[in-house]
C-alpha cells in the first residue's frame, strides 16, 4: 500500500470515528429525543455557543466496566460531550450530558470528562456551564460512579466564588447528582422536560405513603416557586440557552475581572418626572418596585432572577450607563415587602454573588420589618435574617440604597444603611426611617393616654409622630443619608455616585 494511501485510510477511520461519536446512542434514540420536545447534547452546544467556535475534549472516550455485560455495550463518548467555546466572543466551558447514551448516567469516565474541563476553566478564569439530562449514576459501576459525583462536587465548591458556573436542567437530575447543581451559581430549569428530586414519587410513596408526580415534586416551577432551587424556568431548550448566554452578559468570566461594559445611547443625566409619583402618598398603599427599577435602568431593562420564589423580594441585573449592577429591592407589592426566611435567604445569597464578580449592588429600600410569626421564629429567621445582614456588611463592591418610603426597625440596618458600609445613601422625601411604624409607635408609647380617650385624640398622636419621625430628615442630620433627593433625578444619582465608586 502506498503511503498516500494509508494516510487516506487513517484519515477515513477519524471521520468514521467522529461520525459514530456524533450519533449518540444512535439515530432512533436522538429521533425519540427530539420527538419528546428536547434537543441533543450536540445540538444544545451548537445553539448555546457562537457559531462554529465549539474546540471538542476527550469524543472517543468509552467506559472502562465489564460487568452486567457492559464491555459489549459502548459508545464513544460515554454519554457527555465536553468542550470549550464562545459566547459573545468570551471564552466559556462547557459539557452536555446526552441521554441517548445509557440514559446520560454519569460512570467513571463520564465524570472525569466533566472534571478536565472544570479543571480547565479553573485554570483559565473562564465560566463553566453543564446541560444536565441524566438518569443519574450508573449503577452497573457501583462506587466508581458515586466517586465521579464526588470529584465534581468538589471542584464546583473550589470553583465557588471564583468562576460563574451555570447549571441548565434539561432534562432528569436526580439523586446525587442534584447536589453539583445546588452548589452552582444559578439552575436554570425547563418546564415539562426537567425535574430535581433527591428521591424519586416511587420511594416517597413507599417511605412516607405520599403521592405525588415528577412534576408536582421537583418540576421546574416548583422549584423556581417553592424550594427556590431553581433560579430561572425556561419554556423550552432554546429559551433556556437563551437566559445562559443572557446572563452571562451581566458577568465577568471570573472574580479578578469587571463585568463586561455595554455601551448604551440611554442619557446618564436621564430624569423621569413619573417617579415623583410612583411612590403613594398613602404609606399603607402597595407599589411594585419593579416600576421604579425599570424607569431608571439603561433602556428601561431589568433582567429578573428569582422572579417566582420569595417575592416580596426582588432582585437581579441591570445596568446603569453600560455597567453592570446587581439590584436587590424590596416589593411593597407582596406582603408589603416585608423580610421573611424566604426573602432573606435570596437576597444573601444574590449579594454574596455580586460581592464575589466584583458587581456593585444597588438597594431599593421599602421595607417594614421582619415578618412576625410563630412559625418564622421557629424556622429561624433570626439566623436566617442574619444571613442578609452579614452578607451586605462583608460586601466590599460598591454599594448605593435609595429608601423609597419605609425603613422600619432593625430591618432599616439589615438593607443596606449606612452603618454597614454603604458608600452611598439617598432617600426620596416620602421615606420614613424610624424603629416602627406610627401607629404601633403611638400604641406603644401613649398605651396609657389613649386607654380612656376618643379615636380623635389617637389620630392626633398617630400624626404627631408622623411628622417628626416618619420622614427622611433627623436620618440626614446624622448623617446617616448621604442626600434626600428628587424621585425624578434617580438615575443620574445613581449614575454619579458609581462612577466616583467604580
Amino acid at each position: 500500500m502506498k503511503p498516500e494511501q494509508k494516510s487516506m485510510n487513517k484519515l477515513e477511520l477519524l471521520k468514521e470515528k467522529s461520525f459514530l461519536a456524533e450519533q449518540g446512542g444512535g439515530t432512533e434514540r436522538l429521533k425519540k429525543q427530539r420527538s419528546s420536545g428536547k434537543m441533543t447534547a450536540r445540538e444544545r452546544i451548537e445553539f448555546l455557543l457562537d457559531e462554529n467556535s465549539f474546540e471538542e475534549f476527550d469524543k472517543f472516550v468509552v467506559h472502562r466496566s465489564t460487568d452486567f455485560g457492559l464491555e459489549e455495550q459502548k459508545y464513544l463518548g460515554d454519554g457527555v460531550v465536553t468542550g470549550h467555546g464562545l459566547i459573545e466572543g468570551r471564552e466559556v466551558f462547557v459539557f452536555a450530558q446526552d441521554f441517548t447514551i445509557f440514559g446520560g448516567s454519569l460512570s467513571e469516565t463520564h465524570a472525569q470528562k466533566i472534571c478536565k474541563v472544570m479543571d480547565f476553566a479553573m485554570k483559565t478564569g473562564a465560566p463553566v456551564i453543564g446541560l444536565n439530562d441524566s438518569g443519574g449514576a450508573r449503577i452497573q459501576e457501583g462506587v466508581l460512579s458515586l466517586g465521579g459525583y464526588a470529584d465534581i462536587f468538589l471542584r464546583n465548591t473550589l470553583a465557588s466564588g471564583v468562576i460563574p458556573q451555570i447549571s441548565c436542567i434539561m432534562g432528569p437530575c436526580a439523586g446525587g447528582a442534584v447536589y453539583s447543581p445546588a452548589i452552582t451559581d444559578f439552575n436554570i430549569m425547563v418546564k415539562d422536560t426537567s425535574y430535581m428530586f433527591i428521591t424519586g414519587p416511587d420511594v416517597i410513596k413507599t417511605v412516607t405513603h405520599e403521592t405525588v408526580t415528577k412534576d408536582e415534586l421537583g418540576g421546574a416551577m416548583t422549584h423556581n416557586q417553592k424550594s427556590g432551587v431553581a433560579h430561572f424556568a425556561a419554556d423550552d431548550d432554546q429559551h433556556c440557552l437563551r437566559l445562559t448566554r443572557e446572563l452571562l452578559s451581566f458577568i465577568p468570566s471570573n472574580n479578578m475581572e469587571n463585568p463586561p461594559f455595554v455601551a448604551t445611547d440611554d442619557a446618564s443625566n436621564r430624569a423621569d418626572e413619573k417617579l415623583n409619583s410612583i411612590v403613594p402618598e398613602v404609606s399603607t398603599q402597595p407599589y411594585d418596585i419593579r416600576d421604579i427599577i425599570h424607569t431608571v435602568a439603561d433602556s428601561n431593562y431589568f433582567f429578573e432572577v428569582q422572579e417566582h420564589y420569595a417575592p416580596n423580594m426582588v432582585i437581579g441585573f441591570a445596568r446603569f450607563s453600560g455597567f453592570s449592577v446587581g439590584i436587590i429591592a424590596n416589593q411593597p407589592s407582596f406582603l408589603a415587602g416585608v423580610l421573611d426566611i424566604d426573602a432573606s435567604i435570596k437576597g444573601a445569597r444574590f449579594v454574596r454573588f455580586c460581592d464575589c464578580f466584583n458587581i456593585p449592588l444597588i438597594t431599593f429600600e421599602d421595607v417594614p420589618g421582619f415578618l412576625p410569626g410563630v412559625n418564622q421564629e421557629h424556622l429561624g429567621i433570626i439566623k436566617h435574617g442574619a444571613k442578609l445582614l452579614y452578607a451586605f456588611a462583608e460586601a466590599t463592591v460598591p454599594k448605593i440604597t435609595v429608601i423609597t418610603r419605609k425603613a422600619y426597625g432593625g430591618a432599616y440596618c439589615v438593607m443596606a444603611s449606612k452603618h454597614i458600609r454603604t458608600d452611598i445613601n439617598f432617600a426620596y422625601p416620602t421615606a420614613e426611617i424610624a424603629v416602627m411604624g406610627a401607629e404601633g409607635a403611638v400604641g406603644v408609647l401613649y398605651r396609657k393616654e389613649i386607654a380612656g380617650k376618643d379615636e380623635m385624640y389617637r389620630r392626633e398622636k398617630v400624626a404627631e409622630f408622623e411628622d417628626k419621625f416618619a420622614n427622611p430628615y433627623i436620618a440626614a442630620e446624622r448623617g446617616f443619608i448621604d442626600e434626600v433627593i428628587k424621585p425624578s433625578d434617580t438615575r443620574p444619582k445613581i449614575i454619579r455616585a458609581l462612577s466616583g465608586l467604580l
